[in-house]
């Protein structure tokens, strides 16, 4: 099944290759692979970048927009990511990085292509936990830069991930969950109050 990415706005798209065309933005980005790459570099495959501040342990809270990443591409493969966000002039180019998640990320859409069933591809940070998943959302003609996970969209951990999450497996996000909210909260000290 066709795995469906929702549009970046254009200006966030245009912002990253103005960075991509500026010399100055390649050399000083901490990107070995970029900045070595031969060939053109391309940004591909634009995904909203959600952020879960927090889980409580009712479940979810919202999630909020905060950028769009996009991967760059060499020839076959990824070589780095550029990463947008909302100013209030709007959407602005932030920075150029590379390492696991890049490769990770670009596994996980591979993988998502197989599944049986069409998704909407998104990313969702979990600062809290130090950790990064595919979304996928089972509504493909929703705004990729609003909602929250509903119970039947699919979460996959990508590497690297906490202790004990096993990465590249789709979760339905009724399963990963109440994991993250029991990883999230915080356990109180012995001897003070509860």
């Amino acid at each position: 099944m066709p795995l469906h990415v929702p549009p970046a706005p254009a200006p966030a798209l245009r912002s990253v290759l103005t960075a991509l065309g500026s010399p100055t933005a390649v050399r000083e980005a901490r990107t070995p692979s970029l900045r070595a790459a031969q060939g053109p570099a391309t940004p591909e495959l634009p995904l909203p970048v959600h952020v879960l501040d927090r889980i409580t342990a009712q479940g979810l809270s919202a999630t909020r927009l905060a950028g769009w990443r996009f991967l760059i591409r060499c020839g076959d493969r990824a070589v780095a990511a550029a990463d947008t966000m909302l100013t209030p002039d709007g959407w602005a180019f932030s920075h150029f990085f590379e390492g696991p998640y890049v490769t990770s990320t670009e596994r996980a859409l591979e993988q998502a292509e197989a599944l049986q069933q069409p998704y909407q591809a998104r990313l969702l940070s979990v600062p809290g936990l130090y950790m990064l998943t595919l979304w996928l959302h089972g509504d493909c003609a929703a705004d990729g830069a609003e909602g929250h996970p509903a119970a039947t969209d699919l979460l996959v951990p990508l590497a690297p991930a906490p202790p004990g999450i096993p990465t590249h497996r789709p979760y339905p996000v009724a399963e990963l969950l109440p994991v993250l909210t029991h990883r999230a909260t915080p356990v109180p000290l012995l001897g003070s109050p509860a």
